[in-house]
């Protein structure tokens, strides 16, 4: 699966999609620390060990480097950036049941947009089979030859992703 690159300059700085949440029901918001273990054990349970091991990189930052949604004060979805590496967005996921309601949509805007707020000037989203959905979602285009990226030499178990 390879990598694709996002021009972060090319992203309108639109932060709707929170209101457009909201009418659903759902809050896009930041973590706090003490919730750090709750939202790690989530994306373990729901997404396995790797993607949590990068949520728990992502609360090692400061600011944290992750977005959350509830709905309901129930945790439906994350997304993280520099987590695996500088730059890189992911990983982020939605529970099931809640998908197809633009809460994914919202969790990606919501990194690459403070990423661009930072000064980024692109994002890389990192071994991803959702090609299609990135390119139509936020411009995205694969990079040549990124198979298999930072994970080449990554030690894998039996639920890696890798």
């Amino acid at each position: 699966m390879p990598d694709m690159l996002v021009k972060l300059y090319n992203l309108e700085n639109n932060w709707s999609f929170i209101q457009e949440q909201e009418k659903l029901g759902i809050t896009i918001r930041k973590p706090i620390g003490p919730e750090r273990h709750y939202v790690i054990e989530w994306v373990r349970q729901a997404f396995g060990e790797v993607w949590a091991s990068e949520v728990d990189m992502a609360f090692s930052s400061w600011p944290i480097t992750c977005f959350i949604a509830l709905k309901s004060k129930e945790l439906i979805g994350f997304a993280c950036y520099d987590a695996t590496g500088l730059g890189f967005f992911g990983p982020f996921g939605v529970a099931e049941s809640h998908r197809r309601k633009g809460t994914g949509r919202a969790l990606l805007l919501a990194c690459l947009l403070e990423m661009r707020m930072k000064s980024y000037g692109y994002a890389i989203i990192g071994w991803t089979d959702l090609t299609d959905y990135y390119h139509k979602t936020v411009g995205a285009e694969v990079i040549p030859d990124s198979t298999p990226s930072v994970w080449k030499d990554m030690l894998k178990s039996q639920d890696a992703h890798a």
